[in-house]
């Protein structure tokens, strides 16, 4: 039995309804799960909840819960951290919990939030009209808003903290061996470790084959224990089929680098879980 605090249901760009991840979490014997689609960001985008739909969300969740009692289900969104536009207080006070990521790295000369995670040539276009061609600004600029997430509105969840990799095609734009981006990383994780935030293991890169490690590299993970930074383990699951898609993989490696729990929501607090490759130890 596992559990998992980051999915996306049809209320955002996920496939399948909140009931359909409810039944696979019943069938494969989660301990608990948190639904936490894409918080509406204020701007029109092809994968974030449509605002109007969020009290209707919230409602379902509940609703869910109070007919579930084989299974701890919390409120939760996943909400971008955009100055000036949106972050995680604008939604904490309605929520169990809340996962705070970067997705969008300031604008474009047109007024056009610039997505990091999408297309590669959007990718692209953005390092050269927004940062003049200087991917490694453009990737400071990214762990800077990440750490401005951190001190000013921190979420209960770091989302994929080192996501922005996935545009690193051939080790096109940096080395995670420069001196330079192990410093941004770093000065990150001292910020993290001056909060309660817990730091989600992400395997959706893995499986999507988008990326040949999780969020974040285990190098990072190495970091991240040696500064006894609290992780969960996540799928990002967009398909009820994914809750728990290369979880035991992800157990194997945790354990290798030496975590010994992993942060569950359970029975309305963050606990430390116990957790072999098959799962969490009650």
């Amino acid at each position: 039995m596992w559990s998992n605090f980051h999915m996306h249901s049809n209320y955002c760009d996920g496939k399948g309804e909140l009931r359909d991840y409810v039944q696979q979490a019943l069938d494969w014997r989660l301990v608990s799960i948190g639904c936490s689609s894409h918080a509406p960001v204020g701007f029109s985008t092809l994968w974030c909840m449509k605002p109007e739909k969020l009290d209707a969300y919230l409602q379902e969740i509940d609703s869910l819960n109070a007919s579930t009692p084989d299974l701890q289900i919390y409120k939760g969104l996943e909400i971008d951290f955009i100055p000036g536009v949106v972050s995680a207080d604008d939604f904490r006070h309605r929520l169990d919990y809340t996962i705070g990521s970067v997705h969008f790295v300031d604008t474009f000369p047109d007024g056009r939030h610039w997505e990091i995670d999408g297309s590669h040539t959007t990718f692209m276009e953005g390092v050269e009209k927004i940062f003049h061609g200087d991917s490694r600004a453009a990737i400071t600029r990214y762990y800077e808003l990440t750490r401005q997430m951190i001190n000013a509105h921190c979420p209960d969840i770091i989302g994929h903290l080192d996501k922005i990799k996935i545009q690193n095609i051939e080790d096109k734009y940096f080395k995670e061996e420069d001196l330079w981006y192990q410093d941004q990383i770093e000065q990150t994780l001292e910020a993290i470790a001056r909060t309660n935030a817990i730091v989600e293991v992400n395997t959706r890169g893995l499986y999507q084959g988008k990326s040949t490690t999780p969020y974040p590299s285990p190098w990072i993970l190495e970091r991240i224990h040696q500064k006894n930074i609290a992780i969960t383990l996540s799928s990002d699951a967009h398909h009820p089929s994914d809750i728990i898609n290369r979880f035991p993989d992800m157990a194997k490696l945790l354990l290798s680098i030496g975590f010994k729990t992993i942060a569950v929501r359970y029975n309305g607090n963050w606990k430390p879980f116990s957790y072999n490759m098959h799962g969490l130890i009650q």
